[in-house]
């Protein structure tokens, strides 16, 4: 089966490029976006040889998994689009209780997984990552934002040797390929991106996405730099930072970091 956009995303105007092998999706639809490109479009590939996550921390995608961009170059300011991570988010989400619906409809033995949202960019099942999300912008022609989101999840492998527990759609009995979650999330894609609206519908977004977040109301403890926030874990605000309740009675807003829930808060490890 080759890569494909959904109804929905075509629709809405979306283009896709396919590429058999390359080194980062992102970097691609950057490249794109300073030479002209302004989207929608999507960038997909069968293998990811240089894929990166947050903090430049190496994130290689083998033939199997999904690896995915999409960029928009939108007039909005930095701070406004970076809200889009939590509306990628719910897409994915969706697209993955999507295809997971559908493996068990063909093998009644699997047993449903649900899927969490981890503050700021990961999605778990079990507790375990199983995906990946990557917003850089960067201002292009006319002083316009060019927006790429970079999708990564581990369909048939997960990595080995992490700093944290990983898992692949596999491991969890859920047998698809790429090209139908890549389908899934290009249509989900569509939906929350409406939603969203340039911001200005952030406030559903932020709703929908507390509803399926892990370890709100738990143990937290968030390191950003060489500082370490840790309390419960009350709530995102209208800018999509966690709001940490400490012992103390206070209530921190935190815009970036690495988050650990539970006992691993004490050890720094997820």
């Amino acid at each position: 089966m080759a890569f494909s956009l959904g109804p929905r995303a075509a629709s809405a105007g979306y283009r896709l490029a396919v590429f058999d092998r390359i080194g980062s999706t992102n970097t691609e639809a950057l490249v794109r976006a300073r030479t002209g490109e302004t989207g929608p479009i999507w960038l997909v590939t069968a293998e990811q040889t240089a894929g990166r996550g947050r903090r430049q921390r190496s994130w290689i995608s083998p033939r199997g998994n999904l690896a995915s961009s999409v960029l928009e170059v939108i007039d909005t300011s930095p701070a406004v689009a970076a809200t889009l991570s939590f509306a990628a988010g719910l897409a994915l989400e969706a697209a993955l209780q999507a295809v997971s619906l559908e493996a068990r409809m063909r093998s009644p033995v699997s047993e449903k997984v649900t899927f969490h949202l981890k503050w700021p960019n990961d999605v778990l099942a079990g507790g375990r990552k199983l995906a990946g999300i990557l917003l850089e912008a960067e201002v292009v022609a006319r002083d316009r934002l060019a927006v790429v989101v970079g999708i990564g999840t581990n369909v048939v492998a997960a990595p080995e040797g992490m700093p944290y527990p990983a898992v692949a759609l596999r491991d969890l009995g859920i047998d698809i390929g790429a090209e139908d979650l890549f389908r899934a999330l290009t249509e989900a894609w569509a939906e929350f991106r409406a939603i969203w609206d340039m911001g200005r519908g952030f406030g559903e977004i932020r709703r929908l996405w507390l509803d399926r977040a892990a370890g709100v109301g738990q143990q937290v403890s968030v390191q950003s730099g060489q500082s370490m926030v840790s309390g419960l874990f009350d709530t995102i605000d209208k800018n999509g930072c966690l709001i940490v309740a400490t012992s103390d009675g206070t209530r921190v807003a935190v815009s970036a970091g690495d988050v650990y829930f539970g006992t691993a808060a004490s050890v720094g490890a997820t």
